[in-house]
């Protein structure tokens, strides 16, 4: 019974984090308006690194090594993400940015296989074919998926491999200074690309949809959404948690639908719909075979 109550925690916190993750691709869409790229990632990441310090300080008790490691690799992972994701918003609907990002939920098994050799299931094929049709019909383009599309594609994988080696690295390291650490390799690469990239500057144009965007983001989707997953990572597994991750598009695209006004074509809607569809067979088929085996 306590293990099946641990289990019903996890995968509940974890998709309170999917949740949270799709309410925000519609703010952080409204903020880049008037705002670069790097600079509200830059603003995002620094808060949250400042806070994430503030916490590690009052509960950490030493100083491990790995943890520095581990967690300027993830962040390497995690910028890369943000990066593709927030440009893609540029180009695109949130709700179509989100559903695509979904995908890295199908990446995952393949992901897994090329690292560390695990079986791929036909499921994993099924699933992956699905999405793919998903994902055309979704760019609703007639010669092949638009700049945004492209983006969040890459940005799913990005994500693929930041869930799968949180996974390990969770299980060797100190939390704590893992994601403090994390972070802040995401707030140096992000001033760095704004001062190269963006506006050759980090101050930004200070409106309510940035200041909005900062602060939910920050708080809510960085600190407490990337600590609990990392939390909660100790006791899943990465496809397990990409499966229950299939929450945030759906949480994007209703909050893009009812809050945005974003209205997506017949053929869009469907293209969603194989996307979701093609997501949960392949994880639910792999891990059901994955019990059995």
């Amino acid at each position: 019974m306590t293990k099946k109550i641990k289990e019903f925690g996890t995968d509940l916190a974890l998709v309170v984090v999917a949740v949270v993750w799709g309410v925000t691709f519609l703010p952080m869409a409204e903020a880049l308006k008037s705002n670069g790229v790097f600079v509200i990632l830059f603003w995002r990441f620094l808060i949250s690194t400042l806070l994430m310090g503030l916490i590690s300080i009052k509960f950490v008790k030493k100083f491990d090594p790995n943890s520095l490691k581990f967690g300027s690799l993830l962040g390497v992972f995690l910028f890369a993400g943000f990066a593709l994701q927030t440009f893609a918003l540029k180009y695109t609907f949130s709700s179509t940015v989100a559903f695509i990002t979904g995908l890295n939920v199908v990446f995952v098994p393949f992901i897994v296989f090329l690292f560390f050799r695990q079986k791929v299931y036909v499921y994993s094929f099924i699933g992956a074919f699905l999405s793919a049709f998903g994902l055309y019909l979704l760019s609703d383009s007639e010669l092949g998926f638009g700049r945004g599309e492209i983006l969040s594609v890459l940005c799913a994988v990005a994500y693929s491999v930041h869930i799968i080696f949180t996974g390990v690295f969770v299980r060797k390291c100190e939390l704590y200074q893992m994601v403090c650490m994390q972070f802040l390799v995401v707030t140096a690469l992000c001033l760095f690309a704004a001062l190269v990239f963006d506006t050759h500057s980090v101050l930004p144009v200070a409106n309510y949809a940035f200041f909005k965007a900062v602060i939910i983001t920050s708080v809510f989707a960085t600190v407490f959404a990337f600590f609990v997953q990392s939390a909660m990572q100790r006791y899943t597994t990465p496809m397990k948690t990409a499966l229950i991750f299939t929450f945030e598009p759906v949480s994007a695209g209703l909050f893009g639908y009812f809050v945005g006004g974003e209205i997506l074509s017949s053929w869009q809607i469907l293209g969603a719909l194989l996307i979701l569809i093609g997501i949960v067979i392949s994880e639910v088929g792999s891990y059901y075979k994955s019990q059995k085996a």
